[in-house]
């Protein structure tokens, strides 16, 4: 459905309870998206990492539990809410839009995951500027996104690939219809978008859910084995990258 209004859209702390509760044990959250993020990531022990996008804090979690030392942005206050509950002060919690200046030094982190978040803006270049800024040499961002292709079918009537475009539908959650929206762009405009920023492209993956939620959910599971919901990036700060370059500089 594509009724869902602009200034309605994507308002996390009206539904963080139900989202959260959701995301826990979901096929596409639980058995799909987070573990693959996870896998991408690898070992972490030892890591500061930045959870861009951090919402009630499961990957967080999941990061903090392989012994990585994380500090969790979102712009919802509700879902931050949620996040200390779970986390306490072992994670350390900001609330940050993605689209403004984040509150952290050059070279702070060693990497930054953003799971399922760049997809809500427009115009990446700002956001994955300052994501540059505050990785050290070498760090990486690990992302996943909606998959363009997805994105494209399942629009009617469907738009020119090659074009990003903004879309609105209503999300079945709990009961009840949330208006979202979103931003499909082609994998060129993404991959571009990466380069434009300074980043090297590490790894493109369109992963398997994982093979417990055969039994779980098993018509999900055949249709999300042979239709993938996300595309996920490894993407790397050039070893040699100092202060200059193509990094945005920081606001007075």
């Amino acid at each position: 459905m594509q009724s869902a209004d602009r200034d309605e859209a994507n308002d996390y702390d009206s539904i963080a309870e139900a989202y959260s509760a959701e995301n826990e044990t979901s096929l596409v959250n639980a058995y799909y998206e987070r573990p693959a993020m996870l896998t991408l990531a690898g070992d972490v022990a030892g890591r500061r990492i930045l959870d861009a996008g951090c919402g009630s804090g499961p990957l967080s979690a999941a990061l903090r539990d392989r012994g990585a030392v994380v500090t969790g942005i979102d712009a919802s206050a509700g879902m931050l809410a949620l996040a200390r509950r779970r986390l306490g002060d072992d994670v350390a919690l900001h609330e940050v839009d993605l689209g403004d200046l984040l509150p952290f030094d050059e070279g702070a982190f060693d990497d930054v995951v953003a799971s399922l978040v760049l997809h809500y803006l427009e115009d990446w270049g700002p956001t994955l500027a300052e994501v540059r800024r505050v990785l050290r040499p070498g760090g990486r961002l690990i992302a996943s996104v909606s998959h363009p292709f997805t994105a494209w079918a399942h629009r009617d009537p469907r738009p020119d690939y090659h074009v990003t475009t903004s879309y609105t539908f209503d999300w079945a959650l709990n009961g009840q219809f949330v208006p979202m929206k979103l931003w499909r762009r082609p994998l060129h405009a993404m991959t571009d978008a990466f380069t434009a920023a300074g980043f090297r492209l590490s790894v493109i993956s369109e992963p398997l859910p994982d093979p417990a939620a055969r039994e779980l959910f098993p018509d999900g599971f055949q249709e999300l084995s042979t239709h993938p919901n996300f595309l996920f990036f490894v993407v790397e700060v050039p070893p040699s990258a100092n202060g200059s370059g193509s990094q945005a500089p920081r606001g007075s």
